[in-house]
């Protein structure tokens, strides 16, 4: 019996169907199950499909406002188990998963058709730990077998579904619920920090799915073609968007920026201010102060925003091998005039297809740091 003791706030937070209860304490959310679910569950302790599961919880493991995460035991697994127990749990019929996301910024959303409702119970956070699916990995699990686990910026996903699937359809229901996540990535623009892709997810992402084994209803299907699988993609695509800006603010306006737009390729502030030293020296008109303050106005609204984005997508396409380098450049030069910006032609000459990603980024990094320079008035 859990004992979610005096803390403020919302203990107790929603009744789903089949009478299961949300409740958040102890920096977690625990949710209870009042029959027999079946489980899929990416965590170490109890993960994979089960049957036997009565609880299930995410839990905030940092440990205080601005600290980084710790696991309180040997593994991750065994820091699962541990905090089952503190939760009033049984450590053998629950399952967990960890953030470093606060459980006061979950977003919670139900979406029903018929006898059907998912709820997608989300945290999240994207900015800090955000990878693209074959990024450079910096741990090899055979060669180094203890690691610790690294929790920052993830995105958990508890997705509670109000009727019975068969093995197959839950294992699709995850497959689902991953492709809705990363499709609110993408429509948030959300980058990656270990590539100048677009980030699919967090590196430390963890989901369980529930489905009621007691529904009178069992469904084979998942997939983006049936009405579950349409559910699941909404539910968890807007709990997902939310849970982001409860969590760090990340949300279209706060993308609505020149940086936000080119930091995946290594174009930041400081490296506009560093390329401004480099062309002038100590004859740059604006000391560091002044150019930051311009670039926050210049770069954050208005047409430029619109035109550098159809650049950064030119880069993309050249990077996905669906432009060449010929292509690319010639629409790159046409592209800089309509959004106010110059750069040398020698930027967007000929050469080798390897050569050319890098160049763009140098014309691109050139013409903002020149545009901030030069240009006096506020955003375009």
């Amino acid at each position: 019996m859990i004992d979610p003791g005096t803390e403020g706030g919302n203990v107790f937070l929603r009744a789903l169907s089949g009478g299961d209860e949300v409740y958040r304490y102890k920096k977690s959310l625990v949710l209870l199950f009042h029959g027999k679910r079946n489980t899929l569950c990416t965590g170490p302790h109890n993960g994979g499909y089960r049957e036997n599961l009565t609880a299930v919880f995410n839990n905030d493991c940092t440990v205080g406002a601005g600290m980084a995460a710790e696991l309180r035991a040997p593994t991750y697994a065994e820091h699962i188990a541990l905090l089952a127990s503190e939760l009033g749990l049984d450590s053998g019929s629950a399952a967990g998963i960890s953030t470093a996301a606060q459980m006061e910024n979950v977003s919670i959303v139900t979406e029903t058709r018929g006898d059907a409702s998912v709820t997608a119970l989300v945290t999240g956070g994207v900015e800090v730990n955000g990878g693209r699916a074959g990024d450079p990995a910096p741990w090899d699990e055979i060669s180094e077998r203890e690691a610790g686990h690294e929790v920052h910026g993830t995105i958990n996903i508890l997705l509670h579904i109000g009727v019975n699937l068969t093995e197959g359809a839950l294992a699709r229901a995850l497959v689902t619920c991953t492709e809705a996540k990363t499709a609110a990535l993408q429509e948030l623009l959300a980058p990656s920090r270990y590539s100048s892709g677009l980030a699919t997810g967090s590196g430390t992402d963890g989901t369980i799915i529930i489905a009621n084994a007691e529904s009178k209803w069992t469904l084979n299907n998942a997939g983006k073609h049936s009405k579950l699988g349409e559910l699941i993609g909404r539910s968890v695509k807007a709990a997902v968007k939310e849970a982001l800006y409860l969590q760090t603010g990340l949300a279209p306006r706060k993308q609505h920026d020149v940086l936000k737009r080119v930091d995946r390729y290594g174009i930041t502030e400081d490296s506009l201010w560093d390329r401004c030293l480099t062309r002038r020296g100590e004859k740059s008109p604006l000391n560091r102060a002044e150019f930051a303050d311009r670039s926050s106005r210049l770069l954050r609204g208005g047409s430029l925003v619109a035109y550098v984005s159809l650049y950064v997508h030119l880069l993309d396409q050249l990077s996905w091998g669906l432009l060449s380098a010929a292509e690319t450049a010639g629409a790159a030069k046409e592209l800089l005039p309509l959004a106010g910006l110059s750069a040398a032609d020698e930027f967007f000459s000929a050469g080798e297809e390897a050569g050319c990603l890098p160049r763009l980024v140098s014309a691109l990094e050139t013409a903002l740091s020149d545009f901030i320079v030069l240009h006096k008035g506020g955003a375009t």
